[in-house]
């Protein structure tokens, strides 16, 4: 059988870390910096059925949407999460509340509702889905600059926006606007809306990069999102 690469190289492989084929540079200041200089910001978004609105709703919630896609003068990207729904803790609390539960008849109901839900997730797939929109801004849209600099941003913008703290602050302020644009233009429809701060941010970047341990793995401190 043929050998398709040599031991050298897979062991030059394995040396490469993963970080060199992520396109993210760095995440600060509720802000995601990429490899290019381009900069991001993400806006969890919630969710509102459709199905159940009057056809005058439907027509309204159509018609808005409509006219926030037609004010929109740079790219969005709408974003759907769908993931196998974690249910340990609740489970846990559940344990708890029956140990700490002095009714024998509601402890036995407790404990039959546990085992319900454990079979359940045993037998079916329970997904979770998430919406986010994540809104983009590049260096060189920046009109406050002059042709010259911008075109010395473009030829080095990681530099540009991470060691510049003055350049940074004005393209997320900037980056800002366009999300709050965003939120106001969807506001209409019934969404609510929030923006990612920077530990949320980490923490949605490291789950879509370990699927295979999205279920197990939960970062510290990060709070649960207030959408209003």
């Amino acid at each position: 059988m043929e050998i398709l690469h040599s031991k050298k190289l897979g062991k030059q492989a394995s040396t490469v870390s993963t970080q060199n084929f992520l396109s993210v540079a760095e995440i600060r200041e509720d802000v995601i910096i990429l490899k290019n200089g381009s900069i991001r910001g993400v806006l969890a978004v919630s969710a509102i059925n459709y199905d159940l609105k009057s056809s005058e709703e439907q027509e309204a919630i159509i018609a808005q949407y409509q006219n926030f896609l037609n004010s929109l003068d740079f790219p969005i990207q709408i974003i759907i999460n769908s993931r196998k729904l974690n249910l340990t803790h609740y489970l846990e609390m559940l344990d708890k509340k029956e140990r700490d539960q002095q009714n024998e008849l509601l402890r036995l109901q407790i404990s039959e509702y546990k085992n319900f839900i454990t079979q359940l997730v045993s037998v079916s797939n329970i997904m979770d889905k998430t919406f986010y929109i994540c809104v983009p801004f590049f260096p060189i849209e920046n009109t406050k600059k002059g042709f010259f600099s911008n075109l010395l941003a473009t030829f080095n913008p990681r530099k540009n926006v991470l060691e510049k703290t003055e350049s940074f602050e004005t393209y997320k302020s900037q980056l800002f606007q366009r999300m709050d644009h965003v939120t106001a233009g969807l506001g209409g429809t019934g969404l609510r809306m929030a923006p990612l701060q920077t530990q949320e941010l980490i923490e949605l970047i490291y789950n879509a990069y370990n699927p295979n341990v999205f279920a197990l793995t939960e970062l510290e401190d990060v709070k649960k999102l207030d959408l209003k």
